[in-house]
């Protein structure tokens, strides 16, 4: 892969701005914006670039490689043509033959225009890189061509001109993935096996003016990736290969610039299934994007030390990782990023395809634009150059994406320093009444694409003037709930309450108008749930949002998937409470937080249905937004309307009710797990039992309401998700005893 461009700009002022006049660009020398004066303030420090999406021109293929300096873009791939920014396919299209320049600061092509083509087969451009002075533009790939004159699959491009430089000409025997260049040598690695007329495996060294040098550095497998320290000494090499010069040294080794003798091995540091697409460096390390197969791979990033080589850290999430550049002190990267579960955030999930990180510290930043996979492999972005221009400082984005933040783009997409226009989204309030005399106001935090914390403000009976103000961190996986209590009331008043969420300079709609009356006295059922030790309670009295406030005082909220059925009544219990409905396909709630396996616990909530294909009623496990791959604690129903109470330990230990209770009417049904075993009650009455089973699935896990993995269970039903009404779920962290869930029974209409 292709990152030519890693924080160090191009320094030939005088070839390159005659080139951006040639061009029609800005006049004037970059001046990037410095990581202590960016002007943005909405950023999490330190993330230094927005996630909104800029207006750019389009390819119609794949962007595989680019190179930046000067506010010039330079892009190589595979594709014939660009159109405007949300324009069509095939529509308003210009002929760009798998390469193409770029205004870094308008998004818009310039007049240079370079055809790379070859006689057999598809030409493609899989590598740029700049020289030092920015006069030279070097490409490599899979070409016989360039506008006509002839070379062997590298070229040089005199950047003044936008012409192919007669005097490089050499001859590389295969497709060329990766460039790096200093001011007399260009490094080239790739699928070759021969240069110049001699033996180079993979990797290879020429000067600027095309002659081999002696630099040997043979590898076994492909090479991806070529970098150069920024001492000069020497230069990090990545791809799929198991041996270098000899030795072993998996998708990574370090040589000698000169030589190209071997000055650092990683023999079994990378897991033998995972290759190095791209490297970068900043001043005191290097960085590496790694991309396998199967399991047990090692998909995610590493920081090494340029010092001595060695680890400086790993993460382990899981999503072929293409692309790396570091800016201000922050590692960007592409990916197809999935489940980062193993390094503390989201789980197995729908893909992200962008991602930040600190150079010095693995844990994710609160920067998440987006992409879709695209076409091709499809893996989403596969590229990333910077550069400045004017007052700002661009990152660019190529790959095989066809949208970008949810809209259509295709190819190429750059963000900048500033400024910072998404606002983050409108919050979800609940309210609740449950302590009589006050008012608490619940939210589940909202998300902001590039700020973790933000600010919101509560608006009280239609006043413009906040009555609480705080603050509150969320990422996308982990949007807890905060909760403000009003006790400037009295009961029997009603009051209504609006929320904004701010990352300082961009602030959210209100909310949607939430109303609640005061009350004097406390409803009998919910008072006794929470009496009795519940850490999480959910009452589905929301409207429509994704958002189940939890009463238990613990708020460990829970979120509603896709759009179930709300304010469902007649609800479970006497009151003003209203109950949720599913639709048994691919409706359900999980909860926020993420908890360690409860060796005791006792789960409860209320069902009404019909359904004759089962589900999952409630359960736990490690996955939120996809099946789980571990998952027990679980109550499901059988088609045939009896209920399963199931844990893992040592295999699949399952209770199961004599009697069916898909009978249209509400039931009671609490599971408890404890010293003396488990036990399955309904209505009240303990229904089944074991004493044997004690133990349980030790895992980190979600709770989960009305659907979710079964397979391999007993009775498995036709469907994972439950069809029909839920109510009052509560989990608590002991086994409740046969009185007290016989008491939460007898209060339903109390």
């Amino acid at each position: 892969m292709m990152n030519r461009n890693t924080g160090r700009e191009a320094a030939g002022g005088t070839r390159v701005r005659a080139f951006a006049a040639v061009c029609g660009l800005l006049a004037g020398a970059m001046t990037a914006t410095a990581a202590g004066t960016s002007p943005v303030a909405a950023l999490t420090p330190p993330v230094a670039i927005t996630a909104d999406d800029l207006s750019t021109w389009q390819t119609n293929g794949i962007v595989w490689s680019m190179a930046a300096g000067d506010g010039v873009v330079y892009a190589g791939g595979t594709f014939s043509t660009l159109r405007p920014p949300t324009a069509a396919p095939g529509t308003e299209e210009q002929p760009a033959l798998n390469f193409a320049a770029f205004d870094a600061a308008t998004g818009a092509p310039t007049n240079c225009a370079l055809s790379f083509t070859i006689s057999t087969g598809t030409a493609t451009v899989r590598s740029l890189a700049l020289s030092p002075d920015g006069a030279t533009l070097y490409a490599g790939g899979r070409f016989g061509a360039v506008n006509g004159v002839g070379v062997s699959n590298i070229a040089a491009i005199d950047t003044a001109t936008c012409t192919p430089r007669d005097d490089f000409k050499i001859a590389v025997t295969a497709t060329v993935r990766a460039l790096a260049v200093t001011a007399d040598t260009v490094y080239l690695g790739g699928d070759f096996n021969s240069v110049g007329g001699q033996t180079r495996n993979k990797f290879a060294a020429v000067t600027t003016g095309a002659s081999l040098l002696p630099f040997t550095a043979n590898a076994d497998e492909v090479a991806r990736a070529v970098e150069v320290t920024p001492d000069g000494r020497n230069v990090l090499l990545g791809g799929d290969f198991f041996r270098v010069n000899g030795a072993g040294s998996h998708a990574l080794a370090v040589v000698d610039a000169t030589t190209g003798a071997l000055a650092k091995t990683y023999p079994g540091f990378i897991h033998d299934n995972s290759t190095v697409q791209d490297i970068t460096t900043d001043a005191t390390g290097f960085y590496t994007a790694n991309e396998g197969s199967g399991g047990g791979v090692f998909d995610g990033r590493i920081a090494l030390d340029l010092d001595d080589f060695q680890q400086r850290w790993r993460d382990t999430c899981l999503g072929a990782t293409q692309a790396v550049l570091v800016h201000s002190g922050v590692l960007y990267s592409g990916s197809h990023a999935h489940d980062c579960s193993s390094m503390g955030s989201f789980p197995e999930q729908p893909r992200k395809h962008l991602l930040a990180q600190a150079v010095d510290d693995p844990k994710l930043l609160p920067w998440f634009p987006d992409t879709n996979d695209g076409i091709g492999e499809p893996v989403g972005p596969r590229v990333m150059a910077q550069t400045g221009s004017g007052q700002r400082h661009y990152l660019w984005v190529g790959g095989e994406f066809t949208t970008v933040n949810g809209k259509r783009q295709q190819g190429l997409t750059r963000f900048a320093d500033g400024p910072d226009t998404g606002a983050p989204w409108v919050p979800n309030v609940s309210l609740s009444t449950l302590t009589p005399g006050r008012v608490d106001v619940n939210w589940q935090t909202s998300f902001d694409a590039d700020d973790g914390t933000l600010t919101y403000r509560i608006y009280k009976d239609g006043s413009n003037t906040p009555v609480h103000t705080t603050t509150g961190h969320s990422v996308f996986w982990d949007r807890p709930q905060l909760t403000w209590t009003d006790t400037d009331v009295s009961p029997g008043e009603t009051h209504t309450y609006r929320i904004t969420a701010s990352d300082g300079v961009n602030t959210s709609a209100k909310s949607p108008a939430q109303s609640a009356m005061v009350t004097s006295t406390a409803e009998a059922y919910p008072a006794r749930v929470r009496a009795d030790g519940a850490t999480l309670y959910w009452r589905y009295d929301e409207g429509v949002s994704t958002f189940a406030h939890d009463s238990s005082g613990h708020l460990d909220n829970g979120f509603l998937r896709n759009a179930p059925a709300y304010r469902q009544t007649p609800a479970a219990v006497a009151g003003p409470s209203t109950a949720i409905g599913f639709n048994g396909v691919d409706e359900y709630a999980y909860s926020n937080r993420l908890r360690a396996a409860p060796p005791r616990f006792t789960v409860e909530t209320w069902i009404r249905t019909t359904t004759t294909r089962g589900g999952k009623i409630i359960g736990f496990g490690n996955v939120t937004q996809e099946n789980s791959t571990r998952y027990d604690k679980h109550v499901y129903m059988r088609d045939d309307g009896r209920l399963t109470f199931g844990v893992y330990s040592g295999g699949s230990r399952t209770i199961v009710t004599p009697a069916a209770y898909n009978d249209g009417r509400w039931h009671h049904v609490v599971a408890t797990q404890g010293a003396d075993g488990v036990s399955l009650y309904v209505d009240g009455q303990r229904r089944a039992s074991n004493r044997l089973y004690t133990g349980n699935e030790d895992s980190p896990g979600y709770w989960r309401v009305g659907g979710g993995n079964l397979g391999s269970w007993p009775g498995r039903p036709t469907s994972n998700f439950f069809a029909g009404q839920i109510d009052e779920t509560a989990v608590y962290p002991t086994a409740l005893s046969a009185s007290r869930i016989s008491a939460h029974h007898a209060l339903r209409n109390g």
